[in-house]
């Protein structure tokens, strides 16, 4: 398939959230994979070969990599996911929190990794970082009060180099929400482009996976997302 010249995969974390990764879920869409292949990044594969493994259109992108994760066979048993590979592991890092829509309406979960060479807990850290992403279920009556489920099937990575420079993944023209302020959703936060938001103040590794994990046991109610 031809792409014009220029063409970039730059999409901000509500589409990776609400449109790639729910298709995803729902089984549809497959051409979606041309830019977003299924890959299981850990176990086998290191960061610096990711990049070759990119969609068949995002081949020649320098700057970011996405990638569909399965569950992990180990997590369906109820365990934790494995983040390990041949040279290293990866390891939660900085705050974590919430995705949202252009409406303010709580979408996804987010977490940031940088991946360290050797063994934990005394591995060398790399510049190799990713934001790994999850969708909080869609209610099919949004007049419904109901406890959100997070959904385990399928994870959305964003695999990248950090860089001195800052980062804004969550680019995109003013005018695309009514000339709302455009917010950085990259490494150091979770945004939209509707505006800020408080994000929970940072945890260990083992708290933050332990809340998304049981959602769908302790139901957290929309209220209560929004206010953490």
């Amino acid at each position: 398939m031809a792409v014009a010249i220029g063409f970039r995969f730059f999409p901000t974390e509500e589409e990776l959230v609400s449109f790639y990764l729910r298709n995803q879920l729902q089984g549809t869409r497959q051409d979606m994979h041309l830019v977003i292949p299924v890959l299981n990044i850990f176990y086998d594969l290191e960061p610096w070969d990711l990049p070759k493994l990119a969609g068949e259109l995002c081949k020649g992108d320098v700057e970011q990599w996405f990638y569909f994760i399965p569950r992990q066979e180990r997590e369906a048993r109820g365990g934790r996911a494995s983040r390990t590979t041949a040279s290293g592991y990866w390891k939660a890092t900085g705050s974590s929190g919430f995705v949202y829509s252009s409406d303010d309406r709580v979408i996804g979960m987010k977490k940031t990794m940088v991946f360290y060479k050797g063994k934990a807990p005394n591995g060398r850290k790399t510049k190799w970082k990713m934001n790994e992403y999850r969708a909080i279920e869609a209610l099919s009556d949004p007049y419904v009060a109901a406890p959100p489920k997070l959904r385990h099937d399928f994870s959305l990575c964003r695999v990248y180099v950090a860089s001195s420079s800052s980062r804004a993944f969550d680019r995109r023209p003013l005018e695309a929400h009514n000339n709302a302020a455009t917010t950085s959703g990259g490494a150091s936060g979770t945004s939209h482009a509707g505006g800020d938001h408080y994000n929970p103040a940072e945890a260990s590794e083992d708290e933050f996976w332990e809340l998304i994990n049981n959602l769908e046991e302790h139901a957290i109610g929309w209220e209560q997302l929004n206010e953490i």
